[in-house]
């Protein structure tokens, strides 16, 4: 309904050619026809279309356990909203139907992301940082999220505590950031230390790296709950794509009011 049914409407009201409570029926039938459907059904998946408008972010796709047919199908209900598509946890055989379906898409095969959106100015500054480069393919799941979001970010890769020093040669970097993501396996020690060297929140993931004892990275996980750093949060194992979610949210959050 425009400004000038609108209007015409209020005005039959008020001259008495219209009650109050007909005007109200026809408000509620006209606002009802003019509103988009805010779920779509593909293939038993309910895609939220309406998440963008309540949460700042189009509906991300988890593909594992979902067909190569029903993922492609979700992603071009979202494409054809005109929002922004991602995918996390995707196959081989998912990405090249997505490929093949979006060829201007882009699958990181490490990540296990794809990725396709819309050309837009960028905002804010996350540091990705991981302990050792076996944690990387999570780094890379909160990069590729990050990226989806248009939120700049940087990776800084094996600074782990077993080389202190490599850690205190990237320091300086890590002024301005409004978040940074430590992906850490074994002990899970390093968001800790980084915790004590900024201003801003710092999100540890997680990751199942490690021997035996390590237990798929739940030893890390209870390292993390207990860190004694006053800025650090904690995601779950390996979830590269929360971490990269809450950093752009902070992000965004803090540069909405600069665009």
């Amino acid at each position: 309904m425009d400004n000038d049914q609108l209007r015409e409407l209020l005005t039959a009201i008020q001259q008495g050619d219209l009650t109050p409570d007909d005007g109200l029926k026809q408000l509620q039938t006209k606002l009802a026809d003019s509103v988009e459907p805010v779920t779509a059904i593909v293939d038993g998946v309910q895609v939220d279309l309406d998440r963008q408008r309540r949460c700042g972010f189009p509906e991300v796709i988890f593909a594992e356990g979902k067909s190569a047919q029903t993922v492609v199908e979700v992603f071009g209900r979202l494409a054809d909203a005109g929002q922004d598509c991602l995918a996390t946890r995707v196959s081989p055989e998912q990405a090249h139907w997505l490929i093949e379906a979006f060829p201007d898409a882009i699958y990181h095969p490490d990540a296990r992301t794809v990725r396709y959106s819309q050309a837009a100015a960028g905002y804010g500054r996350v540091l990705v940082v991981t302990a050792g480069t076996s944690d990387r393919p999570v780094a890379e799941e909160a990069l590729e999220t990050l990226r989806w979001m248009h939120c700049e970010c940087e990776l800084i890769v094996d600074v782990g505590v077993a080389g202190p020093q490599r850690l205190l040669a990237q320091v300086a970097r890590f002024e301005g950031a409004d978040a940074v993501i430590v992906a850490a396996g074994m002990e899970g020690a390093l968001p800790s230390v980084v915790g004590g060297w900024v201003d801003c929140p710092v999100i540890a993931v997680p990751t199942s790296v490690g021997y035996g004892a390590s237990f798929g990275g739940l030893s890390a996980l209870l390292g993390m709950l207990n860190s004694c750093a006053a800025n650090v949060t904690v995601v779950n194992i390996d979830a590269g794509f929360k971490a990269g979610y809450v950093a752009g949210l902070i992000a965004h959050g803090k540069h909405a009011g600069a665009e």
